[in-house]
C-alpha cells in the first residue's frame, strides 16, 4: 500500500524527472519523528551563493571542504546550497574580520554559537524561570 499521495500536481509521481523525497526530522519533547517534504527546498547554486555574498567561488568552495558551509552535490556534481548560505558566509566574514579568527577556530566558534542558540531556544520553550540571578 502506497501512503504518499499522487495525481495532483505531480506530487508522488515516479520515474525519470521525479526526485526523491528527502526525510526532514523535526525535534520534538515527545519523540524524534521523520517527515517527508513533499516539495524539495529550492537550493542555490554556487554561483549565486558567490555573488550574493561579494565572495569568490574558489572561496566559497574552501569554506564547504573546511565545513563551514553546509551544500550537497546535486545530480550532475555540482554544489547546490540552502537558502541561508548567504547569511552563513556573511558572519563567516564578520567573525574573520572582526575578531581576526582563523578558519579552524570560526568553525569552533560557531558550533558553540549553534549550541547556546538551541539552549536558549529551549529554556524559552519551557517557559519557566528560574530564582537564580541570570549570571550576566
Amino acid at each position: 500500500m502506497n501512503d504518499r499521495p499522487t495525481g495532483a500536481a505531480g506530487i508522488g509521481r515516479s520515474g525519470a524527472g521525479a526526485r526523491p523525497l528527502q526525510p526532514v526530522t523535526y525535534v520534538t519533547t515527545a519523540s524524534t519523528a521523520a517527515r517527508y517534504a513533499l516539495v524539495p527546498a529550492p537550493r542555490l547554486t554556487l554561483e549565486a551563493v558567490a555573488r550574493r555574498s561579494g565572495l569568490h567561488p574558489d572561496l566559497v568552495r574552501r569554506f564547504v571542504a573546511l565545513g563551514l558551509v553546509d551544500a550537497e552535490r546535486d545530480a550532475a556534481g555540482h554544489l547546490a546550497f540552502h537558502r541561508d548560505a548567504p547569511a552563513v558566509l556573511a558572519r563567516i566574514q564578520r567573525l574573520r574580520s572582526g575578531l581576526c579568527l582563523n578558519y579552524a577556530s570560526i568553525g569552533l566558534v560557531l558550533d558553540l554559537l549553534d549550541r547556546i542558540s538551541l539552549l536558549e531556544t529551549a529554556l524559552r520553550g519551557r517557559g519557566t524561570r528560574s530564582d537564580t540571578p541570570p549570571w550576566t
